[in-house]
């Protein structure tokens, strides 16, 4: 039985394709020639490498929603693991009221620079309280993810509002 009649089996990978090259006829010392054709991504490979790239060119504007999105299963990490670290993060959510307080002391201010450090301090105070007490009582407990909600449009509101200024 020759070679081009009998079956081999070759084990490859999921997904690979391999091309049979028949023994060439013609001149002995000729090199055979092979076209690589690419296999055609799926359609869910092209929707995330869409969704990729689009979340990488806007990185710079989304960067509060990351934070948001990242704080959830860090608070829910640190409620699973020890859920006495809300009572060591809650001194934290004082800091900004503090930063406030000695702002207004050492370094007045105008109007709009006033309402702009108010505005900071409150927000940062209201983050910080919810990492606090997502982390004692877990991210999703009673309306933590009502305030977590709340706290996240309006750090991405000011963000944008802030750059498209800038």
């Amino acid at each position: 039985m020759s070679n081009r009649t009998r079956t081999r089996t070759v084990k490859t990978a999921a997904g690979v394709h391999t091309v049979q090259i028949p023994r060439q006829r013609g001149r002995r010392g000729a090199q055979p020639f092979v076209v690589v054709v690419p296999e055609r991504p799926s359609l869910t490979r092209e929707a995330f490498g869409f969704l990729g790239r689009l979340l990488w060119k806007h990185r710079r504007g989304i960067a509060p929603l990351t934070l948001a999105v990242t704080a959830l299963p860090v608070t829910a990490l640190l409620h699973w693991w020890a859920w006495w670290s809300g009572l060591l993060v809650a001194p934290l959510a004082v800091a900004p009221l503090a930063w406030l307080a000695f702002a207004l002391l050492r370094r007045p201010a105008g109007r709009s620079v006033l309402l702009w450090r108010i505005g900071l301090a409150t927000g940062a105070t209201s983050a910080l309280t919810w990492l606090s007490l997502a982390a004692g009582f877990g991210p999703t407990a009673g309306p933590l993810p009502v305030l977590w909600l709340l706290v996240t449009l309006a750090v991405q509101t000011a963000w944008l509002v802030i750059r498209r200024k800038g």
